[in-house]
C-alpha cells in the first residue's frame, strides 16, 4: 500500500513539515515536500509537465493508492503552496482515490477553513475525501524532537488508519 503526504507548506520548519516528517517516519508513507520540491507557479503551458519537478510530483501522486494533504491555514484557506502543486494535477491522478486532510493551525479555531478549502479543490480533482480530518494546534508538537506529542501522535495514527483502511475498501472495489 502506497500513501503520500503531501507537506503542503512551503516554510522549512513549519508545523506542517513536522507533522508530515512525522507521519512519514512513523508510520512509513512517502513524502512530497512542497518546502524542498521547487515547483514553479502554474501557468497552464504544457512545457512545465516536461520540469522534473512536475515529473516527479504527478509520477508520486500517479502511483499512490491514498493521499493525505496537508496544509497550514492562511487566510481562511490552505496555502499557495499546496494549491500550487495540486494544479498541476487532475482527475487522471485522484479520480476515486481515498484523500486524508491535515491542518497545521496557528491555534485558536484555525485550520477549519483550510480543510474545507482542501476539501472543496479535492473534490474538484474527484478524489474521495475521507470523513476523519485532523487539525494541529501548536500544542501538539514536539519542537525539540521535530514530531507530535503523544496525545497527538493517537490522532494522526487514527488518521492513517482510516485512510488505509479506505484505501483497501478502493482496492477491493476496484479489483471487481
Amino acid at each position: 500500500m502506497n500513501i503520500v503526504i503531501v507537506n503542503g507548506s512551503a516554510r522549512v520548519k513549519g508545523r506542517t513539515g513536522i507533522v508530515s516528517r512525522h507521519i512519514q517516519r512513523k508510520y512509513g508513507v512517502e513524502l512530497i515536500d512542497l518546502s524542498q520540491l521547487n515547483l514553479p507557479i502554474y501557468n497552464g503551458e504544457e512545457e512545465q509537465y516536461g520540469l522534473a519537478e512536475v515529473k516527479h510530483l504527478v509520477e508520486m501522486i500517479s502511483n499512490a493508492d491514498g493521499i493525505i494533504l496537508a496544509s497550514p491555514e492562511y487566510h481562511s484557506g490552505m496555502s499557495g503552496a499546496l494549491k500550487n502543486a495540486l494544479d498541476f494535477l487532475g482527475s487522471k491522478q485522484f479520480s476515486h482515490k481515498p484523500v486524508a486532510l491535515l491542518a497545521a493551525a496557528g491555534g485558536g479555531k484555525g485550520g477549519i477553513n483550510a480543510l474545507n478549502n482542501m476539501r472543496v479543490v479535492a473534490r474538484g480533482l474527484y478524489a474521495n475525501v475521507i470523513p476523519r480530518q485532523l487539525v494541529m494546534d501548536p500544542n501538539c508538537f514536539d519542537y525539540e524532537k521535530d514530531g507530535l506529542l503523544a496525545d497527538a501522535d493517537v490522532l494522526a495514527k487514527q488518521l492513517v488508519d482510516e485512510l488505509r483502511m479506505y484505501v483497501k475498501i478502493h482496492a477491493s472495489i476496484m479489483e471487481k
